[in-house]
């Protein structure tokens, strides 16, 4: 039989990572709600351990009604940038969004794990034997996502770069040009397989 102290044994320490969860949801809601600049559409679900960096003097933050943001989300919107997240949008555990110009997502998309976006690339400068890479200015372009797109796992997107609606891209791609709508994307690797 068991006893009633070592149901409470048990169910304690349960309670406790709930109170904690439902603090940490709390808190990442509210930094998005008190923002000026950010649109909370209706029904917004966020998981644990999210991370919202949205500075001060963004031009606009968007989320649509039904976005679902799983767990270990990372997004940064940095002053004058613009990101625009539909509705029904999913993200799922650990997908990054850095975002220093402008970043739109169609509603009814879908991201597997991992999935990186960056409007940016560090720059840089290049002579005869030298390389310089600044560590705080950047260069900057657009990303689009379309409606209805599956983003696979690991993919990662970089500036400048159109997916058009209906799109499947398939995990580990590195998406660095225009892809049009209804199209199919995939990591086209070679796997050799040695036997004895």
């Amino acid at each position: 039989m068991i006893s009633k102290k070592s149901i409470e044994k048990e169910l304690f320490p349960d309670m406790i990572t709930a109170i904690i969860e439902k603090l940490q949801r709390k808190k990442q809601r509210m930094i998005l709600e008190k923002h000026p600049q950010v649109s909370v559409g209706k029904s917004l679900k966020l998981g644990i351990n999210n991370h919202f960096i949205v500075y001060p003097k963004i031009k606009n933050f968007i989320l649509g009604d039904h976005v679902s943001l799983r767990n270990y989300i990372h997004i940064i919107v940095q002053n004058g940038a613009i990101l625009e997240i539909g509705n029904n949008v999913f993200l799922n555990n650990q997908c990054s969004i850095t975002c220093l110009d402008k970043i739109s997502i169609g509603e009814n998309t879908l991201f597997g794990e991992n999935v990186k976006l960056y409007d940016h690339n560090h720059s840089y400068q290049r002579n005869e034997n030298n390389l310089k890479i600044s560590h705080s200015e950047f260069t900057t372009a657009p990303i689009s996502i379309g409606k209805n797109c599956w983003v696979g796992s690991n993919v990662v997107v970089l500036k400048g770069v159109e997916i058009g609606d209906n799109c499947i891209i398939g995990a580990g791609c590195v998406i660095h040009k225009n892809i049009p709508a209804n199209s199919t994307i995939f990591n086209n690797q070679e796997q050799i397989l040695k036997t004895n």
